[in-house]
């Protein structure tokens, strides 16, 4: 059973410019379907989120739309072009960034120095020797950049600190300040609360509101903390066994029969 009602940016006054547009979304492996026939709008300016049960082919239609998996059918957009065919670097150098369940940070390197990775790969692109001769322009862009980052996810007072010594929440903000730092203009974010306490959940929630707010960047947030998405979400795709069973506002899906039966439970009321 689907209750599906499919946004697209054009139909809300409210939505903003095109970022991620999934349309048609179906990946085989062998005789198995994975996803089938997902279509999803992540507009600019919103926090979107895509929640589901395990196994229910969200982070299978995250690495579509990333582009580590080609899909056997439909088509993937940014920005309003067709990048269904593109490889994964090819796509971060048109504005798409990506983090993953598993945290990539180098441990030895401090959290500065992390957070600068973003930029200078940001800038290198497909030339890596820029990353080993920068031009004095390249190193004023990468330290605003940085700063920037950093003061956005609050990590200011432990820019020295290595890596490898911070809490799981803290190396969150790192990973999420490095992914702010290369300045994309819309980010996947895959699982980012896992690890994190209650209160370490509600200081990324805001800071993920403030980064859609004051750059008008767009979010795909796959997440199973369901009071995170509620609060910071706009809109909300909901996965079950590969088919889209239902999509709409917080509020919406919450009170959802479909979504409760599915996914949510019968607690889902007093999200």
């Amino acid at each position: 059973m689907t209750d599906t009602q499919t946004l697209n940016p054009s139909d809300l006054t409210d939505a903003g410019p095109a970022g991620l547009t999934v349309e048609d979304l179906t990946i085989r492996y062998g005789g198995n379907v994975a996803v089938s026939g997902f279509s999803l709008a992540g507009p600019l300016g919103w926090v979107t989120g895509l929640i589901g049960p395990n196994g229910a082919g969200k982070t299978t239609t995250f690495n579509a739309c990333s582009g580590l998996l080609r899909p056997s059918a439909g088509r993937v957009s940014l920005f309003g072009a067709d990048v269904t065919n593109l490889a994964p670097p090819a796509r971060a150098r048109l504005g798409l960034g990506r983090t993953f369940q598993r945290m990539e940070l180098f441990d030895s390197l401090t959290v500065a120095q992390n957070v600068r990775l973003g930029r200078e790969a940001a800038l290198a692109g497909c030339n890596p020797l820029r990353q080993l001769i920068s031009t004095a322009a390249d190193r004023r862009a990468i330290a605003a950049a940085v700063a920037e980052a950093i003061e956005l996810c609050g990590i200011g007072d432990m820019a020295g600190l290595r890596a490898g010594s911070l809490s799981t929440g803290q190396r969150r903000l790192v990973e999420l300040a490095r992914a702010l730092a290369g300045d994309f203009r819309f980010l996947l974010l895959d699982e980012p609360s896992s690890g994190l306490d209650k209160a370490e959940t509600a200081v990324f929630g805001s800071i993920l509101r403030r980064v859609v707010e004051e750059r008008g960047s767009g979010i795909l947030l796959v997440e199973h903390d369901m009071d995170l998405v509620m609060r910071v979400c706009d809109y909300i795709y909901v996965l079950d066994f590969g088919q889209p069973i239902f999509d709409g506002t917080p509020v919406e899906v919450r009170r959802s029969p479909v979504v409760r039966a599915a996914y949510l439970g019968s607690e889902a009321a007093d999200v």
